[in-house]
Parts: structure tokens; C-alpha cells; sequence
């Protein structure tokens, strides 16, 4: 299938991305996790500032997926799958 243009929310800030059509909805749902995660950390701890929060919301999924591939669990592919689409995501926002 071919690309689609969108417009992603990542912390407050707008992000247009061409994407195609089968990776839509598994992005959307990545910047979903990552928002809701960067809230949880605003209500947890008294950091504001947006990179230091986003910086912890990828340590985060870093972690687990590095904790997922140490115990071997292959068939765990979905936490790996969001911090990989969360790790193109940021390098596509520090590139511009």
C-alpha cells in the first residue's frame, strides 16, 4: 500500500509524518503510549521540561525492551516494536 500523510502529537508539539498506510495506526498508538507515559511522569515527579520528560519516557521503553530481550522472550515483539517506532519517531524530530 502506499503513504499517507499525518500529523502525529508527541508532547505537546506536532510532528507531520508520511507514513505508509499499514504503520498508521501502530504510530498512533506509539505516540498514544508516549504521551500517556510523559503524563505519568509529570503527575509523578516535578519535572516540566518537555526534552527531560521525553528523555525518561525512551529510557523507559529502552529498559524494558532491553529487560525483554535478556530473559528471551522473543515472542515479546510488542515493546520492542513500540521503542524501535519510538526511536524512528525521535530521530526523524532531532534530524530537522
Amino acid at each position: 500500500m502506499g503513504e499517507i500523510s499525518i500529523k502525529i502529537n508527541i508532547a505537546d508539539r506536532v510532528y507531520p509524518l508520511k507514513v505508509n498506510m499499514e504503520e498508521e495506526e501502530l504510530i498512533r498508538r506509539a505516540a498514544k503510549l508516549i504521551n500517556d507515559r510523559i503524563k505519568e511522569f509529570q503527575d509523578n515527579y516535578a519535572v516540566r521540561d518537555k526534552q527531560d520528560l521525553l528523555s525518561m519516557c525512551v529510557l523507559h521503553y529502552a529498559t524494558a525492551t532491553l529487560k525483554a530481550e535478556k530473559k528471551g522472550k522473543h515472542e515479546d515483539t510488542e515493546v520492542a516494536d513500540k521503542v524501535f517506532e519510538l526511536d524512528r519517531l525521535l530521530d526523524n524530530f532531532f534530524s530537522k
